[in-house]
């Protein structure tokens, strides 16, 4: 749910359009003739080191989890070339934007470490003294007499 002059990241956060950089050229992709006469290719950039939009927890956290998509000047680089439209692509880079930023933003939840079940160690166990018990079978018989 993008509004004119901002994207929708989660209910606290919202980035504004202006927070963003666009830089249009020649695509790669799709296109024919058109593709060899106009500008199609879209590449997002977003100034995550200045952004007055995030906190500074909310930038570690993209900086961490972002990090193969971010530059050492700490901005983060989108592109999209998939259709024949410049406008297109563009909706579609800002669209994969939100989703980064949404799943990087997610809070994880701690993992609970367990204990496996009495029954479950002691059939762990039991397995174990099979197959220590075929292995055994395999070797070969030294008879002292």
């Amino acid at each position: 749910m993008n509004t004119e002059n901002s994207i929708y990241i989660n209910e606290t956060l919202s980035i504004p359009i202006s927070e963003l950089e666009f830089q249009f050229s020649r695509s790669s992709g799709p296109g024919g003739q058109n593709v060899n006469r106009t500008s199609t290719q879209v590449e997002l950039y977003f100034d995550i080191v200045h952004s007055p939009s995030l906190s500074n927890e909310q930038k570690q956290r993209v900086l961490e989890v972002l990090r193969s998509h971010i530059d050492k000047d700490g901005v983060l680089h989108l592109t999209s070339q998939e259709t024949r439209s410049q406008v297109r692509n563009r909706e579609l880079v800002i669209e994969r934007f939100a989703e980064l930023l949404r799943q990087a933003l997610r809070p994880r939840i701690k993992r609970k470490p367990t204990k496996p079940t009495k029954a479950a160690n002691e059939e762990r166990l039991k397995e174990k003294k099979q197959r220590k018990q075929s292995k055994q079978g395999r070797r070969k018989v030294i008879s002292d007499w």
